[in-house]
């Protein structure tokens, strides 16, 4: 399909829109795809379909709308390939704890070292959720989006996006503290 031409005032208004929220974009797609190489490819791919489509937005409040189609080339994906399941490679986590015990005082290493930790229980948690309680996680948690912008990002009713908030909580905090009683076992 060749690509779709925006005219310049459409081209100016997807920049004012939707560019905003390529970090927004990201950190979804981080956490849908668990890897960072597939969530710039997702993130590419959404904003290749969010041009395309970008007549399809209405209003001005573009985020619920990139969130969705992040979303749903996320579940696009998902079906055609085995991208879900992958995490960041053990090499990659030892380079960050390397980093970071290399940085400043040894005390603030520490310090960010328990932080690292705390942050990788929390990921470990979050990534054994199902899809549909981490994605509303996310998008409320760590994007800040109100319900009204969740259920449109979602496609459910607003009261489905509580329900599933509310659960996805209550689930989290039962993984993280078997989480961590685990980690306490296995140091003993």
């Amino acid at each position: 399909m060749p690509e779709r031409l925006l005219d310049p005032t459409e081209a100016k208004r997807f920049e004012a829109l939707v560019l905003p929220h390529l970090d927004a974009a990201w950190r979804l797609a981080r956490w849908l795809t668990r890897n960072e190489a597939d969530a710039e490819d997702l993130v590419q791919e959404a904003y290749v379909r969010a041009w395309r489509f970008f007549s399809s937005l209405r209003g001005d409040d573009a985020k619920p709308w990139l969130m969705r189609i992040v979303r749903n080339c996320w579940f696009s994906r998902a079906r055609t390939e085995a991208a879900r399941g992958k995490h960041t490679s053990l090499e990659e986590a030892e380079t960050e704890v390397e980093t970071m015990l290399q940085s400043d005082a040894p005390d603030g290493a520490e310090r960010r070292l328990i932080r690292l930790e705390d942050t990788a229980l929390v990921r470990r948690a979050l990534d054994g959720l199902p899809d549909e309680y981490r994605e509303v996680l996310v998008l409320r948690e760590v994007e800040d989006m109100a319900y009204r912008d969740l259920a449109e990002a979602t496609g459910v009713p607003i009261g489905t996006v509580m329900s599933r908030l509310s659960r996805a909580r209550k689930l989290l905090g039962e993984r993280v503290k078997r989480l961590s009683v685990e980690a306490v076992d296995a140091a003993r």
